[in-house]
């Protein structure tokens, strides 16, 4: 599988100990959704295989450098707790973008470092839904729920109220280094503070096509799964039951 993380094992020298990176760059994707992006040659990574290789570091220190613009929610949440879990201190630097889902891992982080030029974006979740109108309500509810677990990984590191975070979410939020830093969402910037008046956003451009199906399969699963029994399914099986008779 081609994947989008890389562990790099930095060999100890006379003036520095062994140390581990782990570099982020790609799409964040679900197992399910892995062969389109194996067909194509794209890097992407799944929580599985990605666990496999960080038990092969238990105890190290870890510095994860994250340059994404997201994907898979759930996904996400899978590396984070990995990462949560992981026993070793976790350094997370963002060296060009941590967005959307990416934001997720980067909260694993027992400190977060940005580049003077990297950018942070949070935003509610999304996804495609079709049906009828108890279809799509259900999928506005499920919506709801999994922005609600996502503030949990905000508030635990930023210390900022639940309303705030909403708000920001639903404002889809950039923030250069020192915004993240005033926010709580980093702790300090990379290469010492940038000089000059903060970094200006406002034309940055970011398309929501690589997260835009962050969700769609989980949520269809869960407003599945929350469906009563389909007569006409019954129907359809005695159907089927009577030909192969």
């Amino acid at each position: 599988m081609k994947k989008f993380w890389n562990f790099i094992k930095n060999e100890a020298t006379d003036e520095t100990p062994e140390s581990i990176e782990l570099r982020i760059e790609g799409d964040i994707v679900d197992k399910d959704d892995a062969w389109a992006y194996e067909m194509f040659g794209v890097d992407c990574v799944t929580p599985n295989l990605f666990k496999d290789e960080l038990s092969k570091f238990s105890g190290a220190d870890l510095t994860v450098w994250i340059d994404s613009y997201g994907g898979n929610v759930f996904a996400a949440v899978g590396i984070y707790n990995a990462l949560k879990e992981h026993k070793g201190e976790i350094t997370i630097k963002i060296d060009g973008k941590a967005m959307s889902a990416a934001t997720i891992i980067a909260m694993a982080g027992d400190k977060i470092l940005m580049s003077p030029v990297s950018i942070m974006m949070i935003h509610n979740p999304l996804t495609e839904a079709s049906g009828y109108a108890n279809d799509l309500r259900k999928t506005a509810d499920v919506l709801d729920t999994i922005k609600d677990a996502i503030i949990n990984a905000y508030e635990l590191k930023t210390n900022r109220s639940r309303a705030k975070i909403s708000a920001m979410m639903d404002d889809e939020t950039y923030m250069s280094a020192k915004m993240a830093i005033k926010d709580g969402f980093a702790d300090g910037m990379l290469y010492g503070e940038a000089e000059g008046a903060e970094q200006d956003i406002s034309n940055f451009a970011f398309s929501r096509i690589p997260i835009l199906n962050s969700t769609n399969d989980a949520v269809r699963r869960m407003i599945e799964m929350s469906k009563p029994p389909d007569d006409t399914s019954v129907i359809k099986a005695k159907l089927d039951l009577e030909l192969q008779i």
